[in-house]
């Protein structure tokens, strides 16, 4: 089974949600997915980090939720480390709300993304797309 770190922010009851559901997605459609805010449950902020950084190194691809005024820098820090390691990236940003250098985000982390999915409603059809075209 491919592995597939979900990054994003998971600060708000509805961010863990939207987490939940995509991570719910990816399952269904044969991804083992590593997602932080049930992996991390309980772990101190260094346990968090470790165990973070290897399921960036051990993921096949990483899904990045952009979402919000400022990407948020956890996630920026997992999609900079896996571009690093070549592992591909894929944004994803259902925000419809402009920031940073190129409409939704920073530069940098839109050019290092192996794909940048931008899109409300037909996000997980994207999504499921991009990972076929990375092979992931």
């Amino acid at each position: 089974m491919t592995s597939v770190y979900l990054a994003g922010p998971l600060f708000t009851a509805a961010e863990m949600k939207f987490n939940k559901e995509l991570s719910e997605v990816l399952n269904k459609n044969g991804y083992q997915v590593f997602l932080p805010q049930e992996e991390c449950l309980d772990k101190n902020t260094e346990e968090i980090f470790y165990l973070c950084k290897a399921g960036v190194e051990s993921a096949s691809a990483v899904v990045a939720i952009m979402d919000g005024a400022d990407a948020d820098s956890g996630t920026c820090w997992e999609c900079g480390y896996a571009a690093a390691k070549n592992i591909p990236v894929i944004i994803v940003r259902t925000d419809i709300r402009d920031s940073g250098d190129t409409r939704g985000f920073n530069a940098m982390l839109y050019y290092s993304a192996a794909a940048v999915i931008e899109d409300r409603i037909n996000y997980t059809e994207k999504i499921l797309e991009a990972l076929k075209n990375v092979h992931a």
